[in-house]
């Protein structure tokens, strides 16, 4: 799909769009290894959807197009002290479905989220990404992200 074509409108996530969601973060060689796309949908993603439906610090947002759902990222609103109480937004789970990649949706997604986050007041935005997303460490990069810090996780 061709940016030309259309510009996504974005809004907040229902549960009827959890099997597109998932089917998008399962879309690419890491998803594949850790998600779970048969329906009906597994138990833990429902579980998840409602907490982050029910916090209002989490926004789960997905982009459309003519009616179907292009794309999707998750904006975690964060209070801390340090910086004087800066409140940072956190951008996760970015994806656009794969016939959509290279149009341009992405970016506006990204600039979306940037907006979302600014207002609510947030200083700062931040983003982790694989380190193997190379594409998407250029992507990032190109919207103005910096690579100041490095990230750690511990799987449990």
């Amino acid at each position: 799909m061709a940016e030309t074509q259309a510009s996504p409108t974005f809004r907040r996530a229902v549960f009827s769009d959890l099997p597109a969601i998932v089917a998008m973060l399962a879309d690419d060689e890491l998803g594949a290894k850790r998600e779970d796309t048969r329906l009906p949908l597994n138990e833990g993603y429902v579980r998840a959807f409602e907490a982050i439906s029910q916090d209002p610090n989490q926004f789960l947002a997905v982009a459309e197009i003519e009616g179907k759902v292009v794309g999707c990222l998750q904006i975690s609103f964060i209070p801390g002290l340090s910086r004087i109480g800066l409140w940072r937004g956190q951008i996760e789970s970015v994806r656009v479905s794969r016939n959509c990649r290279g149009g341009g949706i992405g970016r506006k997604m990204i600039v979306w989220a940037i907006e979302q986050c600014r207002a609510r007041n947030c200083g700062a935005v931040q983003l982790t990404t694989d380190k193997s997303r190379l594409d998407a460490h250029r992507f990032y990069k190109s919207l103005g992200f910096v690579d100041s810090h490095e990230g750690m996780k511990l799987t449990l």
